[in-house]
């Protein structure tokens, strides 16, 4: 495999591996409110780079899903919908942080 084959296969593989831990990562920036743009900017600058691409959908997703919560504000220039973890979210993101921990911890074990 070539330096560029491996760079490419490698950069599929990184993302592949965020993408399990985006999910997590929305839920727990997600203890107030925010719109969408914002959560993006967030994320990007928490390490976690994404495009609205993948964020949106992801987040209406998880409001299907029950675990968020959001609503419209059009009291400001441009209205926005703004996203808020709900209960049923918050014992989500607390059982997956759990799995999250284990799975973690059975891994550092196997690569040692």
């Amino acid at each position: 495999m070539n330096t560029e084959d491996f760079e490419g296969l490698y950069k599929k593989n990184i993302q592949e591996m965020r993408r399990g831990n985006l999910l997590m990562a929305v839920l727990a920036l997600l203890p107030v409110q925010k719109y969408g743009y914002a959560l993006l900017k967030e994320m990007n600058s928490s390490g976690f780079p994404l495009t609205q691409d993948t964020l949106y959908p992801l987040l209406r997703r998880l409001e299907d899903q029950g675990l968020l919560s959001s609503e419209w504000i059009i009291d400001t220039s441009r209205p926005r919908k703004y996203y808020l973890i709900n209960e049923n979210g918050v014992k989500m993101l607390e059982s997956l942080k759990e799995e999250w921990q284990n799975q973690s911890e059975r891994l550092r074990e196997v690569i040692k």
